[in-house]
């Protein structure tokens, strides 16, 4: 595969990387283990300064990462300052809690006489971090906080068209004094995953992805034995009831629907509303998205940002086109949109009804799927009618019957009166074909380590 720097707003290719080698894994795998059993005997209070020092760093230099992002995937600016800020925030989230989440655990025993039971968290060794393109720096950063908090030691194979946030990721870390080989980027090739999933010194792998590369990934670690998380992808409910605010509603919906030109695992994908207030909603979303401009990322009055790639939209394009031919129907509805670049104009998509398999598809860009649901629990049919189970977005000015509908919607988050979104201090993660596992507070520190029982028992032999 080919790492290389191509602006998504210019279609200029910027710069090319070579792959590793197959003696750069090897040596990096080497000085990885080798840094990891000095670092797991490291103090939780040293693994702390070095994490908040990259939280300072990323704060001083907000603009230089952000710009960075912005370049190599084509986000608006603004968004990438906020996702360095929050890339910061879990940063200083480990710095803070690490050593609290990982203390040793008491264990109740039915006879104390019997033993002192205690569960400790040990680190494992070497974890590949296997990252994509929407987040550049986020994604990292909600691997390597954790596990280098707890002791281990990361290795990045990074999204091939982030090659600069990528080295960034490593010279981030080295500015902020972790140790040599605890953390390294490779430009690794395909064949390099099951060569360092195979290796004894590699725990186990994180992977954020497509459900593609999911199971070629969990394939290869399970053939391995290795512990694997997956982070896939998501066709996230966006449900509106009878009671909800519409104008309130429909806003959000066109920001959880079109940030990160609408390549985010947990966007709204789907609006399912209520039928006494679909045609009122209808008219503000359009309303809403048509007002949306698209252009120059790095411009501030620009709101709708082009797609990674060029491939990304011509994919894109090309699913459009098929769900049409399983009896969808599209509507563009977003703003006009430049001719160069990767953009891709919003369209609306309705006509999914049982019989069309699109519903069951992610769109991963500025299309989305529209449901018109005669009451709550066609609400919740239509939002559990799909493969994926990873978060979603109720509306309503009830928070019990939020609540209520929250437990029965099939997925690993739920927001209610608010888009889903990431935060350092709450747990990240899918069910069903959205992957498994979680990143992020102590399941994400807890998803790489031994969990040892010690068990002091002081009784007489019976014989």
């Amino acid at each position: 595969m080919a790492y290389a720097t191509t602006n998504p707003y210019t279609g200029e290719v910027i710069a090319n990387f070579p792959e590793a080698t197959d003696q750069e894994v090897q040596t990096a795998l080497s000085e990885a283990h080798a840094a990891f059993e000095k670092w797991r005997d490291t103090s939780f209070a040293e693994r702390a300064r070095i994490m908040n020092a990259a939280a300072a760093i990323l704060r001083r230099d907000v603009d230089k990462y952000a710009r960075l992002g912005t370049l190599e995937m084509g986000k608006l600016f603004a968004e990438s300052k906020a996702e360095v800020i929050l890339s910061a925030e879990i940063f200083e989230y480990y710095a803070k809690y690490a050593e609290e989440l990982l203390k040793p655990e008491s264990l109740p025993v039915a006879d104390p006489a019997e033993g002192k039971a205690v569960l400790v968290h040990e680190p494992l060794g070497i974890v590949l971090a296997i990252e994509p393109w929407n987040f550049p720096f986020y994604q990292v950063v909600r691997i390597i906080a954790p596990q280098l908090s707890a002791g281990n030691a990361v290795l990045l194979k990074h999204a091939s068209n982030l090659p600069q946030c990528a080295a960034a990721c490593e010279e981030l870390m080295n500015e902020a004094g972790l140790p040599k080989g605890l953390f390294r980027n490779l430009y690794a090739a395909r064949r390099h995953t099951e060569v360092i999933l195979n290796d004894p010194r590699v725990c186990g792998v994180a992977l954020t992805g497509s459900e593609g590369a999911g199971t070629i990934i969990a394939g290869v670690a399970g053939k391995a034995l290795k512990k694997a998380t997956m982070e896939l992808g998501g066709a996230d409910a966006f449900v509106v009831l009878d009671d909800a605010d519409v104008e309130k509603a429909a806003k959000w919906a066109v920001i959880g629907r079109h940030w990160n030109a609408g390549q985010v695992c947990v966007s709204a994908k789907r609006l399912i509303v209520a039928d006494s207030i679909y045609d009122r909603f209808l008219e503000l979303y359009k309303k809403g998205v048509a007002e949306l401009k698209a252009g120059d990322p790095m411009d501030p009055s620009t709101t709708l940002a082009p797609l990674c790639s060029k491939g990304a939209m011509d994919d894109l394009h090309r699913q459009v086109t098929e769900a049409i031919k399983h009896g969808a129907k599209v509507e563009v509805i977003g703003p006009e949109v430049p001719g160069k670049g990767a953009f891709f104009r919003p369209l609306l998509m309705t006509g999914l009804d049982g019989n069309n398999a699109a519903r069951h598809w992610e769109f991963f860009g500025p299309v989305t799927q529209l449901y018109r649901a005669k009451d709550e629990n066609d609400a919740i049919r239509i939002a559990n009618d799909s493969p994926y189970g990873l978060g979603g977005s109720i509306f309503t000015k009830d928070e019990a019957r939020g609540a209520r509908v929250a437990a029965k919607i099939r997925t690993g988050m739920v927001f209610i009166n608010h888009p889903l979104v990431p935060k350092a201090d709450l747990p990240f993660g899918g069910i069903k074909n959205s992957g498994y596992g979680r990143e992020l507070i102590g399941l994400g520190i807890k998803e790489f380590v031994n969990h040892k029982l010690i068990n002091t028992v002081d009784i007489d032999a019976p014989f």
